[in-house]
């Protein structure tokens, strides 16, 4: 090999030169990756804009007050109770029950879910949430305890998916799979519980996914976009 290369010019000390970059090339890559691979950066949270942080505020409030009609965008509060929310004396103001009127509706978009999580928490850096088409899919940087074997001190990185949906006029609860540094978890690992439909399977019987089912009157999830409509 090296006389080949030495016929075509190189002399022995730069094929050397040449290994020896090589080398470098090679260590460098290797770290980078292991880098990657164990220590992965934070995710960069979601900042929402004016206009899409007034327009969540309005579904927040939507969501806590019974009854509360939201109001035109440019009047909308941030985040803060109002005035008359208060009795002079600073104690919060006595409200008698009511679900008149209330909306039993949840949209939010995926951006609004990720927003979400990037208030008053560090949990944007460690969870991203995508919503596509009839899927829930999380990204996860979970810190290892320093002690425990071999990944102690590291990251991992995680990755899960949940088919969400509503057909046959009942909920649809699915887990596609979980990976762990990018290696599927295999599913006698997860209970047995990849891709069955965990409200036909355990909605039978008494218990939570029963109570789950009987309370969702529809679950509609796009690319983007995620709506659930309760039962009274």
């Amino acid at each position: 090999m090296t006389q080949q290369i030495s016929k075509k010019g190189f002399s022995g000390l730069q094929v050397f030169g040449i290994a020896v970059l090589v080398m470098i090339v090679a260590v460098a890559g290797t770290i980078f990756a292991a880098r990657a691979w164990f220590f992965p950066r934070p995710f960069k949270p979601v900042v929402l804009s004016q206009q899409e942080e007034k327009r969540l505020e309005r579904k927040l409030e939507q969501f806590e007050r019974p009854g509360y009609k939201p109001l035109p965008a440019a009047k909308a509060s941030k985040s803060k109770p109002q005035k008359n929310d208060w009795l002079s004396d600073g104690r919060l103001k006595p409200e008698a029950y009511s679900e008149k009127g209330a909306s039993r509706e949840i949209n939010l978009s995926e951006r609004e879910l990720n927003g979400l999580l990037a208030k008053n928490t560090d949990l944007a850096r460690k969870v991203a949430i995508d919503l596509s088409n009839d899927l829930v899919s999380a990204r996860l940087l979970l810190p290892v305890d320093p002690d425990f074997p071999l990944f102690g001190g590291k990251t991992l990185r995680v990755r899960a998916g949940l088919e969400l949906a509503y057909r046959d006029q009942r909920p649809i609860v699915k887990i596609r799979g979980v990976s762990i540094m990018g290696v599927p978890v295999p599913a006698a690992w997860l209970g047995g519980l990849k891709n069955v439909d965990l409200v036909k399977e355990f909605g039978s019987d008494q218990g939570f996914w029963k109570a789950f089912s009987d309370g969702v009157e529809s679950i509609t999830i796009r690319e983007g976009e995620l709506h659930i409509e309760l039962k009274e």
